[in-house]
């Protein structure tokens, strides 16, 4: 297994989009596999943040998570987040979700960012926690509990 920027596997747009949609559309139940699509390929553009990378072996797509300014629209004052943290269902329980938090952290202090946050479901937390990152607060967003959660960049 190797994580690349998805600047070097754009081939993974099209399933990466209909993954998180199938994932995280309870959040934002107006958005669309299209607009996902979309988001991805502008990303592409940025040397910065927003930023994916992807998890892959060989031909396969084993996972991604991205490194954005912004994940939730209520706490426009805490940034870059980690988001987008997902692993295919037949690659779970391997470390892949793991290796990619932990290759986000490591970007985002190459970036100089010294403060990465995420937010997660209640049931997550302990995932997180043993990864290092610590309880911010918990609070309703989209009318859903949410975990806010931080951790010092590498």
């Amino acid at each position: 297994m190797e994580i690349v920027n998805l600047k070097e596997r754009v081939e993974f747009i099209p399933i990466l989009a209909v993954w998180h949609h199938n994932q995280w559309s309870y959040l934002n139940p107006d958005g669309s596999i299209e607009q996902r699509v979309a988001s991805l390929e502008t990303e592409l553009k940025s040397d910065g943040i927003p930023k994916t990378f992807v998890a892959v072996s060989g031909e396969a797509l084993l996972g991604s998570a991205s490194l954005v300014p912004h994940d939730m629209d209520t706490r426009m004052d805490l940034s870059p987040w980690l988001a987008s943290v997902f692993v295919a269902p037949d690659a779970r329980k391997q470390g892949i979700g793991s290796a990619l938090i932990r290759h986000v952290v490591k970007e985002a202090g190459r970036l100089g960012y010294r403060t990465i946050y995420l937010f997660t479901e209640p049931d997550k937390v302990g995932f997180y926690a043993r990864l290092g990152w610590s309880h911010l607060e918990t609070t309703v967003y989209r009318g859903h509990n949410e975990c806010i959660m931080v951790i010092r960049a590498m």
